[in-house]
């Protein structure tokens, strides 16, 4: 499971391309310009992708106790 290591790099990659392509006032999504918006996606989206990698951790996971 060491390849969705690489999905950190999509909210990184989003944070840093979206000013580019997304710099403009209107359309408004939730009272927010759209590049703001766009920003806080990336921000919660991190949040999960983050939390994908820690579930499939197989180096999180404790040995089994051999009782």
């Amino acid at each position: 499971m060491r390849h969705l290591r690489w999905l950190a790099v999509l909210p990184f990659l989003g944070i840093l391309l979206g000013p580019f392509l997304l710099n403009r006032v209107e359309p408004f999504v939730l009272g927010l310009p759209l590049l703001l918006a766009w920003l806080v996606l990336c921000v919660i989206g991190t949040s999960a992708v983050m939390g994908v990698i820690y579930l499939t951790d197989p180096e999180r996971r404790a040995p089994d106790d051999a009782r």
